[in-house]
């Protein structure tokens, strides 16, 4: 059942934000765009890296437990989820409450180019000291998991932007129908 909401998941680098962002305009003004780890810097009050480095894992977990449960309440956004969102069962559990939940999946290859150049900075994630190692453990170990809680899969490996976006929009009208 189609609902009020959209939820894009999937592995870091799979352009959650890029499409959300662009989904928002094609839908003129019908919805908003949140973006998930902005709305834990707010809460948190600083950046997503500093939680890791200063706070661990766990609290950036705890904050992204609140975010979603705050986003759950919402009606009429497209909200790009932070990678790890969906592994936890409330969260998971919280965005199904509103949200229609769309998978942007892309290979490890692409991910790996997208993520590496954007650096530490931005994803901590990959601080470690064999970030390539680390970023196919987690790939292989979270596709599993973002499959089981989806309601639409989106390819988008080597497709512009916009044409992932025109295709969001024709699987959503179908799942209306």
């Amino acid at each position: 059942m189609l609902k009020s909401s959209v939820a894009l998941i999937g592995f870091m680098g799979t352009g959650k934000t890029t499409v959300g962002r662009l989904l928002v305009k094609k839908l003129e003004g019908e919805y908003q765009f949140i973006e998930m780890d902005q709305l834990i810097e707010e809460m948190a009050g600083k950046p997503i890296p500093e939680i890791f480095s200063q706070d661990g894992e766990e609290v950036f977990r705890d904050h992204e437990i609140k975010a979603c449960q705050k986003v759950s309440t919402l009606k009429k956004v497209v909200i790009s989820c932070g990678g790890g969102a969906v592994l936890n069962k409330k969260n998971v559990e919280n965005l199904k409450k509103n949200s229609t939940i769309i998978l942007l999946e892309s290979t490890i290859e692409t991910i790996l180019e997208r993520i590496l150049k954007d650096g530490v900075q931005l994803r901590p994630v990959i601080d470690k000291e064999d970030p390539i190692k680390e970023v196919k453990k987690l790939f292989y170990l979270r596709n599993p998991q973002y499959k089981s809680v989806t309601d639409i899969i989106i390819d988008t490996e080597n497709k512009d932007e916009s044409v992932i976006v025109d295709e969001i929009i024709q699987k959503l009208k179908i799942e209306k129908d």
